[in-house]
Order: C-alpha cells, then sequence, then structure tokens
C-alpha cells in the first residue's frame, strides 16, 4: 500500500514540477538569480476529481507568480473521496511527513477540511514554526479544530439561504424544495449546512432530501417531481452505492439534466450545462485571497498581522437556463451576473432594419420632393445633362503619368503624358524629387509633402488632390496616388504612383455649384412667385368671400340656415389664416423688408404658436445689412431645423441663436430631444440636411451636425467672413 502511495505521489509531484517548469522556463535566466521560497499546498482533492480545487490550485499558482522571489511550488493531494479510510489517510500523511523533512517549506496552504485537519495535529511536530494558511473550510470546521496563532486563511462561506431567497424571487409560486446530496464526507457536511441555513423556511415549504439513494434512483425520482418545485444541489462525490462521482462535471449535469424542475447550485464550478444558478462561493477568488495572505508572510509581515477573513460570494446565474424555465431577468436580485448570454435578433441586427426603415422613408420623401420640384427643375435639366457629359468624358479621358521614384538618391522617372500634365513634349523624364516639388503650386506644395510624409510614416496609401503649373505656365488639377515600399530594414525604398489630370472634372464641379445655386434662385423665385398669389389674389377672394357670407346671413331668417353659414364663415377663416402662414413660409415680408434677424424671430414665434412648442430666440452681434442671398440661406436652415424638431425629435422645446463673431455668422438651431447617431450615414441624410448643406455651399459656408441618441441635436451653419465683408464695407 505505502509503495503504491509513494509511486502515486511520485507522479502527481513530477507532473506539476513540469508544469512549473514549461511555465516559467523562458525567464529561467532571471529566476535564476533570484532568492527562492518555497510553498507548499495540500489539497483534500485533486485537481481532476474536483474542479472547484482545481480552481484554488490555479488560482494560487498564478498568483504566486508575482513574488520577487523564484517559488519553489509543491502540490499534494490527500485524495480523502477515492481513500477515506482512517488507514490510507494515515499512511499518506506518514509519507508526506517523511518527504519534506529535509525539505522545510517556508509557507504551507491547507486546502480543504481534512487538509487543514492534517496540519492542526501534525504542525507542531512535523512542521514547528512553519505559517500555514487555509481556504476552502468553513468558519465552523476551524473553530472544531482550534489552530494555533500560527494559522490564518480564508473562510468559505456557503450560504443556501441566499440561494433559496433568489429561486423564490424566480418561482414565487414554489411551494416544495427537493435537496439533493451524496454520503460522502464533504456531501455529509455541506448537507448539514443547508440544513441549518433553511431552517427558517420549514414552516413555510415542504422539504425533501434524496441524499441517501444511489444515483440512478435519484435520477429517476427527479423526473417526476411535482410542479411548483425547486431542486436545490449541494454535493454528490459519493452515493449509497460507494460509486464516485467529480460532483461539477458529472454529478451536477446529470442532476439538471434529469430533473422536470430548475436546478440551484451553492458554488460557481457548478453553474451550467442546465443549473440555474445562485449565490455561489467563487473558489478562485478564495484562492487568490489564500495566495495574497502568503505572498505577504513571504515578503517578511508577520503572520498575527494578517486576520482571517471571509470569502466574498455574488449572485451568478446562467442565461440559457433562465430562458429554458422561463424565468425573467428582472426578476434577479440586483447586481446578478449573467453568464452565457445570447444576443436576440433585434439586438444583433436593429441598427440595420432601423437603417433600411428609414432609407425607404428617406426615399418615399425624395421621390415627394422631387414631384414638387419638377417644374422648377425642367428648366435646367438640359445645363445639367451637358455638364454631366463633361464629367463623364473628364474621367474617361486617360490624362495619365505614372512616376518611379528612387528614395536614396531622391531621384524619379516620370512616363506617360507629360505633355498635358506637365507641358512636357516627351514619353518620359527623369530628374530629381525636387523639380517635381518646384512643379507644384506654391499654395498646395505643404499638402502634398505632408500627405507624402504621413503615407510613408504610416505604411499607408498616399492620396492627393492638388495643382501643377506646367512650363508654360498654366494651372492644371492633378488626382495622385501612390505606394512605398519598404526594404528588410524596414525603411522606405521606392514609390511608384500615378496621377490623373482632373481639370475638367474640376471645371465641372464648379459649374455644377454654380448651377446649384441657380436652381436655389429658380426654386425660391418660383416660392415667391406662389406666396405673391396667395397673398394678392387668393387671401382678397377669401375676403370677398367672407363679406358675401355676412351680407347673405342679414337677408336670412332661418336660424339653421345662420349656423351653417357662421360654420361655413369660420372654415373660410381658418382657409384663410392657413393660407397667409403658408405665405410666410414661401415668402417672409418681414424677412425681405426688416432683415434676417427680425424675419427669423417672427417666424420662431409663429412657429412657436402654431406647433405648440417653445422656441427661445437670441441674437448678437448680427449686421442689419446682411445681402439678401445670405438672409434667405439662414432663413430657410431655421425653418427647415425647426421642422425636423417637430417631426423626430419628440421634444417640446428649441433653441435659436445667431450670432456675429467678427469672421463668420453662425446660425444654431437645437433641441434636447431623442437625437441620433450622426456617424450612421443613413441617419442623417435627409432631404432636409442635404438642402442645407448645398445652400451654405452655393455660398461658401459649411454646416455641422451634432447628435447623439437620447441627448438631443444641434445644427451649426456657419458662412465666412468674406461673403460678409463685401457687405460690411458696401
Amino acid at each position: 500500500m505505502s509503495r503504491a502511495i509513494e509511486r502515486s505521489a511520485t507522479c502527481g509531484a513530477a507532473l506539476v514540477t513540469a508544469l512549473v517548469a514549461i511555465l516559467v522556463l523562458p525567464t529561467i535566466a532571471a529566476a535564476s538569480q533570484m532568492e527562492v521560497r518555497r510553498v507548499l499546498v495540500f489539497n483534500d482533492l485533486g485537481s481532476i476529481s474536483s474542479p472547484g480545487f482545481a480552481a484554488m490550485d490555479q488560482a494560487i499558482f498564478v498568483a504566486l507568480q508575482k513574488s520577487p522571489y523564484r517559488i519553489e511550488f509543491y502540490n499534494e493531494n490527500l485524495e480523502t473521496t477515492l481513500f477515506s479510510n482512517r488507514d490510507s489517510q494515515r499512511e499518506f500523511r506518514e509519507w508526506y511527513v517523511r518527504k519534506y523533512r529535509d525539505r522545510k517549506p517556508d509557507v504551507i496552504i491547507a486546502v480543504g477540511h481534512d487538509s487543514l485537519k492534517f496540519m492542526v495535529e501534525s504542525h507542531a511536530t512535523a512542521f514547528p514554526n512553519v505559517p500555514i494558511i487555509f481556504c476552502g473550510s468553513t468558519e465552523e470546521m476551524v473553530a472544531e479544530m482550534k489552530p494555533d496563532s500560527q494559522f490564518t486563511g480564508v473562510w468559505a462561506v456557503a450560504q443556501p439561504e441566499e440561494t433559496l431567497h433568489a429561486a423564490l424571487q424566480l418561482q414565487p409560486d414554489t411551494n416544495h424544495v427537493v435537496v439533493v446530496g451524496g454520503v460522502g464526507a464533504f456531501d455529509r457536511y455541506m448537507e448539514g449546512i443547508v440544513k441549518k441555513s433553511l431552517g427558517e423556511y420549514e414552516s413555510k415549504l415542504e422539504f425533501t432530501y434524496l441524499t441517501d439513494v444511489d444515483m440512478p434512483t435519484l435520477l429517476e425520482r427527479l423526473k417526476h417531481l411535482p410542479s411548483h418545485t425547486i431542486v436545490l444541489h449541494t454535493s454528490i462525490m459519493e452515493d449509497v452505492a460507494g460509486a464516485h462521482f467529480i460532483d461539477a462535471s458529472q454529478s451536477a449535469p446529470l442532476v439538471a439534466d434529469a430533473a422536470n424542475a430548475p436546478v440551484f447550485v451553492l458554488d460557481d464550478v457548478d453553474l451550467g450545462n442546465g443549473t440555474v444558478g445562485g449565490y455561489l462561493v467563487s473558489w478562485a477568488a478564495t484562492g487568490r485571497i489564500a495566495a495574497g495572505m502568503a505572498l505577504r508572510i513571504l515578503d517578511g509581515e508577520k503572520l498575527e498581522n494578517i486576520p482571517i477573513v471571509r470569502s466574498t460570494n455574488s449572485y451568478q446565474f446562467d442565461w440559457r437556463a433562465l430562458r429554458r424555465w422561463g424565468f425573467k431577468e428582472s426578476d434577479l436580485p440586483r447586481g446578478s451576473v449573467l453568464l452565457n448570454r445570447q444576443s436576440s435578433v433585434w439586438e444583433l441586427y436593429k441598427w440595420y432594419i432601423m437603417g433600411s426603415i428609414f432609407l425607404m422613408l428617406v426615399e418615399a420623401l425624395l421621390v415627394i420632393a422631387l414631384l414638387w420640384q419638377r417644374t422648377t427643375r425642367r428648366k435646367v435639366e438640359a445645363e445639367l445633362a451637358t455638364t454631366y457629359e463633361r464629367l463623364r468624358l473628364a474621367v474617361g479621358a486617360g490624362k495619365t503619368v505614372g512616376w518611379d521614384w528612387d528614395i536614396e538618391s531622391g531621384r524619379g522617372s516620370w512616363f506617360g503624358d507629360l505633355g498635358t500634365v506637365f507641358g512636357i513634349p516627351a514619353e518620359s523624364y527623369s530628374g530629381h524629387v525636387d523639380e517635381f516639388r518646384r512643379k507644384v503650386h506654391p499654395e498646395d506644395r505643404e499638402l502634398v509633402w505632408k500627405a507624402v510624409a504621413d503615407a510613408r510614416q504610416n505604411r499607408k496609401p498616399y492620396i492627393a488632390e492638388f495643382r501643377l503649373i506646367r512650363t508654360d505656365r498654366t494651372v492644371r488639377w492633378i488626382s495622385a496616388r501612390g505606394k512605398f515600399y519598404y526594404g528588410r530594414d524596414g525603411d522606405a525604398e521606392r514609390m511608384l504612383g500615378m496621377a490623373v489630370d482632373i481639370t475638367d472634372r474640376k471645371q465641372a464641379e464648379e459649374e455644377l455649384a454654380s448651377l446649384s445655386g441657380r436652381l436655389i434662385s429658380a426654386q425660391e423665385e418660383e416660392r415667391k412667385r406662389i406666396a405673391r398669389e396667395i397673398h394678392d389674389d387668393y387671401s382678397q377672394r377669401l375676403a370677398l368671400l367672407s363679406i358675401d357670407l355676412e351680407n347673405v346671413e342679414e337677408e336670412i331668417e332661418s336660424p339653421s340656415a345662420n349656423q351653417k353659414l357662421h360654420r361655413i364663415w369660420d372654415g373660410i377663416g381658418e382657409i384663410g389664416t392657413d393660407l397667409h402662414s403658408l405665405s410666410h413660409r414661401l415668402h417672409s415680408s418681414t424677412l425681405e423688408s426688416l432683415g434676417l434677424v427680425a424675419g427669423a424671430k417672427a417666424f420662431c414665434s409663429e412657429f412657436a404658436e402654431q406647433q405648440e412648442i417653445q422656441v427661445d430666440f437670441a441674437d448678437e452681434n448680427v449686421p442689419r445689412n446682411v445681402p439678401g442671398d445670405v438672409a434667405l440661406c439662414l432663413f430657410r436652415i431655421v425653418q427647415e431645423g425647426l421642422r425636423n424638431i417637430k417631426r423626430h425629435s419628440g421634444a417640446d422645446r428649441a433653441e435659436v441663436r445667431l450670432e456675429w463673431s467678427g469672421e463668420k455668422l453662425h446660425l444654431s438651431v437645437a433641441d434636447r430631444g431623442r437625437g441620433f447617431d450622426v456617424n450612421n450615414r443613413s441617419s442623417r441624410s435627409g432631404i432636409g440636411i442635404s438642402s442645407m448643406e448645398e445652400r451654405l455651399r452655393s455660398l461658401g459656408g459649411h454646416l455641422e451636425v451634432h447628435s447623439r441618441p437620447m441627448e438631443g441635436t444641434r445644427i451649426d451653419a456657419r458662412l465666412p467672413f468674406k461673403v460678409h465683408e463685401i457687405l460690411r464695407t458696401g
């Protein structure tokens, strides 16, 4: 028997030693210069027999690697489940005493009840003056053994009552609790803790303890439990027939698979494989606390300054088991950790779905807007078609050159349509790169060489658009792309690239911008005409009709007829009011006669009254003589911005601010509504924003949109100083 034990222990020690050697091999040279400290760990159970003890061992080993010493790590197992008789355990302990007789540890960590008992009984004779740290034991266990002053550690505190409380929150109609367990020493100990902790519930619930049956009988019983039942799994390392099990990886999954009721557990290694969860002991956290105490002792701290502490438990649950039993996440205790959660289809794809819906809405609005603008657009369709054709021809013309630049020598060669691009009457040309630098327009040189340096440093493609001055002093626009190639030492050796003459495209873009401005002007003229016609014609006709109805009323004596005429009269009045409002929106006479500030302020007041939204308007230093096109541009942005707030934000308040900074005219329209993600292009690509951007671009300005979901939206429109300098001096 003793030789078998010695062989088993020797093999176990050899495996642990091999593991340690593999992990520390990369730093062995440095470690050889460090002081050596010996840490001996005794476990009740081996790592294969108990995933909980394995988790503590692993946590202890990892934490000890933070020590400034070279740790000699020794790990021994009593295997109290597989060798539970006294004679076997006595031989085990005698063998370990002999084994470490001439190799005294600096600190011993006792993991489990029997390991702690072994240390208490043999400490004075076998390991005198060696500090002992215990873990994996309860306060009651430690109190029974009465260790001396050279013991400290961490109590593992199982709290079945908290697990049961959480189970009752999830299944409040429970009236029957089935406790399952085994007959091993540790199993019986856990059963005792459960009975003691749940005593207060015995008057409220019916308890059944299935702890003295073999595993097949237990599983069969669990298949036929009554309704409104929960199962509390403690520990099954040995059943009544003498069969041994690994609780976390064998017993708990078997119980969860067989039971027709939810199964709750007491420690984290039993969570998963069908169990729901509970208020769980963390074996890994317990091991880390014990290792921290060992490090303090190795650093010279006195044992009496290291008090015994309790392990920290936490609520942990398996999302899959919650779904299986129909439990709600909202019923979980506060601060619960939810494991193995799977995202729903909506959570995974909600932005794609919302984006698609929004895109369809935008397309519908675009169709409506295009139909409304069709008459005006026809006036410039021919000119647009001509411009786009010129742009297409420019892109396909193939006015291209390539280059090959040797970085070390600084010389490069150019080839292709050099006549068009550089004005050089040849198909190839060689020279120093400084010659190319001199051909770049002076205003673009810094941009070009910053782009070159950025591409070289960050190993990315070089992309730039800039102007070249040809030999005949004419200016051409160039779109260039290139790539650096690097040597073995990582330095750039060569750059290859090509450039396309895009002068015609640039001219076409300028024409398009000009055409866009003319299109906006045509739209405004059409709006002004419609507004004038509404004001001068339809409004007057409705007023005359109202007078006629008033005269007719005097001639009719029938009360009922008079009531009908009153309703018609009121309806005509409402139509007149609406037409007046429509006329104002199409063309603001206040804007035209009194200027930007007065026009914008008047519209804000009118909008607030009609739409029941509070609009706060403010202005600062805005000149009175803002040009008509600039004033109209910003006025339209105020209109569109407030309409967007009404349609989309859900806010009941908006802020409009106009200010002159000395260099720019700035307009902001803001709300504190639901907002949106500005990084999602589809969520900000509506006609309204596009119209604002186009109006500003035609005058040299630009638009910024700031928004975050549930934090509101602000649009900022800015026009540059040069646009207003003319009017300030005019």
